[in-house]
């Protein structure tokens, strides 16, 4: 790090009319965790050795460590990172993610009507030339009670089978189906954290105790116990809720959205299976609760559970019993972990030389996995948009915009998958469907698609974090009805290919055997991961 003299004079040449900007040469990543090593990681990757950059984390304050699902991108981060994907699998206890069934969202477990849906991740399949199906689905085309995820992918199929998503020799993050991951957030943490380091990041174990502001208003440094005054150009807060720097030293305003999402609480805790070679479900499973809704996630050793709800609307002993029941024998005797979560965003994320990254930034609850991917987001612009020469103001801007319109996407996507309920069994779910907790953009989306589906014209490409049949799957998943009778709407031409698509349908159906001989099943691919590399490790250490 440089010295703190050379900061403090740099700080005073600014007095003058023309701002000074002087190149930037180093980085200070406050706080570890997957955020800090993520991002570490990835700005050594792109910058190279142009930037020194430190990583400074205390050994007293733990990491939040429960948000063990991701989105898609992440295999494009880990691939540019340069981490092979065995070694992720088998140091992470990681497994396959093809998307996220839904349970009882709808309606209630004693209701009748279809119990759940599912969010695959592969998109719908079109073959060059074939029609678009999602027109002709909604006309009935493939059966009047075949549901949007059943009809045009056969993924939901393949993974209610307990098979992966492609196979053990297929090339690093490709295969026949679109998927994520599900993994232990420590081991991911701890991989991204060994990653950073043989890129060259700097690790200083530290705990920071205050923040010191140039005459500006920038960070002059932070002062830790354990090594003193740390230093640099361009300071990256990763600090959690705590928000050190862009809160509490800075002062970037927080939009809370309790108001919008009511989640504010977690219970988690990690079940063991019934048996070692249980069968790996590959997709989460989100099954709604009174207050809230709890998440299932199998990894290779254990499964993943945890209550998300609202403190307004349950107690936390309430929870915990709605939890243990949910958890059953596997729980018993288990003590479940309490987290507070704050649901919001910074409007300013970059401050004059800080930027947060993670839930310093905001947190948009974990149904749809959306932490990661934005913390990817927020790496990714850094280091492409990246201000060597020091001119932070325009790229500050650049940067706060286009996050603030990414976290507004993204909380309309899961604020969809509450207000369009039918379920009135519970204050939560009555006070999800009222239009003022919803926001004016997601009513204005709505109102557009009570005659129409949701059309990738709708979605700013670079703006979004989910593609437009992520929305038509959550959208026709919750039973979105259009209000004219044919059910489609303004469709030009809606009729003209009807019987193409009905034999695309049929096709699809036909593949799917093909595809279960093809692909292995879950926990065998995962094992066959593991396997790959490993004896060699072994025989190094020997």
């Amino acid at each position: 790090m440089k010295p703190m003299a050379h900061t403090l004079n740099m700080q005073a040449g600014q007095d003058l009319e023309t701002p000074m900007h002087h190149p930037i040469r180093e980085l200070l990543v406050v706080g570890g965790g997957t955020a800090g090593w993520l991002t570490a990681a990835y700005l050594a990757r792109t910058l190279g050795p142009a930037v020194r950059i430190t990583l400074v984390e205390s050994a007293e304050i733990g990491t939040i460590g429960v948000g063990e699902g991701s989105f898609p991108s992440l295999r494009g981060t880990l691939s540019a990172l340069g981490i092979d994907e065995a070694r992720f699998v088998r140091e992470c206890q990681a497994t396959f993610k093809q998307g996220i069934r839904f349970d009882h969202w709808v309606r209630p477990p004693d209701a009748p009507g279809a119990t759940h849906y599912f969010h695959p991740f592969s998109t719908p399949s079109q073959r060059p030339g074939a029609p678009e199906l999602l027109p002709y689905w909604l006309l009935g085309a493939a059966g009047a009670d075949t549901a949007l995820a059943d009809a045009v992918t056969m993924q939901k199929a393949v993974a209610d089978a307990h098979r992966g998503p492609k196979r053990a020799s297929d090339a690093d993050y490709i295969g026949p189906l679109n998927y994520a991951y599900h993994f232990d957030a420590g081991r991911l943490a701890a991989l991204l954290a060994q990653r950073a380091r043989e890129l060259g990041v700097l690790h200083v174990q530290a705990t920071v105790e205050s923040v010191a502001l140039a005459a500006d208003g920038a960070v002059a440094a932070v002062h830790t116990r354990e090594a003193g005054p740390l230093s640099a150009d361009l300071y990256i807060d990763c600090t959690g809720f705590h928000a050190a720097l862009i809160g509490k030293a800075l002062g970037s305003p927080f939009r809370d959205l309790n108001s919008v999402l009511f989640v504010d609480r977690a219970l988690a805790m990690q079940v063991p299976y019934s048996r070692p070679d249980a069968p790996i479900a590959s997709y989460t499973i989100a099954t709604a609760q009174a207050a809230g809704w709890v998440w299932d996630i199998g990894l290779q050793q254990r499964r993943g559970l945890g209550y998300v709800y609202s403190s307004a609307h349950t107690s936390d002993e309430q929870a915990e019993q709605v939890l243990r029941e949910h958890a059953g024998r596997a729980g018993k005797g288990l003590s479940p972990r309490l987290l507070k979560l704050r649901v919001g965003y910074r409007e300013t994320p970059w401050v004059k030389n800080c930027v947060a990254v993670g839930l310093a930034g905001g947190f948009v609850e974990p149904l749809e996995a959306s932490g990661i991917g934005l913390v990817e987001t927020a790496a990714y612009l850094i280091a492409h948009l990246f201000p060597a020469d020091g001119q932070m103001e325009p790229v500050a801007r650049y940067f706060n915009d286009f996050m603030r319109q990414r976290y507004e996407r993204v909380v309309d996507f899961v604020k969809m998958h509450y207000c369009l309920t039918q379920r009135t069994d519970s204050a939560f779910w009555r006070d999800n469907t009222r239009p003022q907790s919803q926001t004016a953009s997601l009513r204005e989306r709505l109102a557009m698609w009570q005659c129409r589906p949701p059309h990738r014209l709708d979605f700013i490409t670079d703006l979004e974090m989910y593609p437009p049949s992520s929305w038509q799957y959550v959208l026709y998943g919750m039973e979105h009805r259009h209000t004219d009778l044919g059910g489609t709407g303004s469709l030009p031409g809606a009729h003209a290919r009807m019987d193409e698509a009905r034999r695309e349908f049929q096709a699809l159906r036909q593949v799917v055997p093909h595809a279960m001989a093809d692909l292995p099943l879950h926990r065998a691919l995962v094992e066959q991961l593991c396997a790959r590399g490993a004896p060699a490790r072994a025989a190094v250490a020997a």
